[in-house]
């Protein structure tokens, strides 16, 4: 690792650790530094609301927005293009689209949820690739398709919702707004454990990453399987995203925003991996605290406020990209 990647990662935990803090004192009422601290460790009068209701939020914010900074930045890697992230290409609506089918069709259980989240997920995933590989496979075809893809699967969400009852219907809409407002243990637990796997299958493959961050061909020469590569990668990006989404909801712009500016941030060529991971840690759990105060006591779904910050800052790239054209 470089060295200034590794003073920027040591800055962004840090930065983590203190917005975490803020997000364990925030709530209804105000509970001090020494209160979290004196809770954390079992003893105190806010054990209850500061461990089971609060740390488990700070903690999905965190490990989400990693999750999805992470995807970001893989599928950037892999276009080549600052707008090729999961919510672009479309990654985000058809994972919506599987979770939709399991909400309206099967029962609707956190567990159909995760499935058809992660199928729609790759069956998107599939189209884009199969479309963007005839005539060469190239970063700006595969953007293109994704946006594409990307807008006729909001058209299908949008018919499934209507189709729905207005009981469903309402919960679905609701649900697509991206929100952690009352997230606890029990719906953390199976996310956090397939996010670890997922982070632990990339790090097997970390020496191949970096032959790929210097270039497809480059990689292929010294040894790296490419095509296999390339497959592993997406799974992960999909299955973080999916992952993310089937819980949370879909939650946009973190996976776009979030690889660009870690990428800054290090200095680094290509998209860094864990500077994107540690950048949209800090970015959600920021919007989540954002969503948490604007209208205190009311708690807005967090997805509003990634919607917003991730507006400006697509506005910002995309004047960027035709100005560099």
């Amino acid at each position: 690792m470089e060295r200034r990647t590794l003073v920027v990662a040591l800055a962004l935990t840090g930065l983590m650790l203190g917005l975490g803090l803020l997000g364990l004192c925030l709530g209804a009422s105000w509970s001090s530094p020494a209160e979290v601290f004196a809770a954390l460790g079992g003893s105190g009068e806010s054990v209850v609301v500061i461990r089971d209701w609060r740390l488990p939020r700070v903690l999905a914010a965190l490990v989400f927005g990693a999750a999805l900074g992470l995807a970001g930045a893989i599928f950037q890697n892999l276009t080549r293009n600052p707008m090729g992230s999961p919510d672009v290409l479309g990654l985000d609506s058809g994972a919506y689209t599987g979770a939709l089918f399991a909400i309206t069709v099967l029962a609707g259980t956190a567990a159909d949820r995760a499935v058809g989240s992660v199928v729609g997920g790759l069956i998107v995933a599939t189209l884009i690739y199969l479309l963007a590989s005839r005539g060469g496979l190239s970063g700006m075809r595969l953007v293109v398709i994704g946006v594409a893809v990307n807008a006729m699967a909001v058209a299908l969400n949008s018919w499934i919702v209507l189709r729905a009852e207005l009981e469903v219907a309402i919960a679905a809409v609701g649900w697509h707004a991206g929100s952690l407002n009352g997230i606890g243990w029990p719906q953390v637990v199976l996310p956090f454990a397939i996010i670890g796997v997922l982070l632990a299958l990339l790090f097997t493959q970390s020496h191949a990453v970096r032959q790929h961050a210097l270039g497809a061909d480059l990689a292929a020469t010294t040894g790296v399987g490419v095509s296999r590569l390339h497959l592993l990668m997406v799974l992960i990006g999909v299955g973080c995203t999916a992952t993310v989404t089937a819980v949370a909801g879909p939650i946009v712009f973190i996976a776009l925003a979030a690889p660009q500016i870690g990428r800054r941030l290090a200095k680094a060529p290509g998209v860094p991996l864990l500077p994107a991971a540690l950048t949209g840690a800090v970015l959600l759990l920021t919007a989540d605290l954002l969503a948490q105060l604007l209208l205190a006591p009311v708690a807005l779904p967090v997805g509003v406020l990634s919607s917003a910050i991730g507006g400006c800052y697509l506005i910002w790239l995309l004047t960027r990209e035709v100005r560099r054209a």
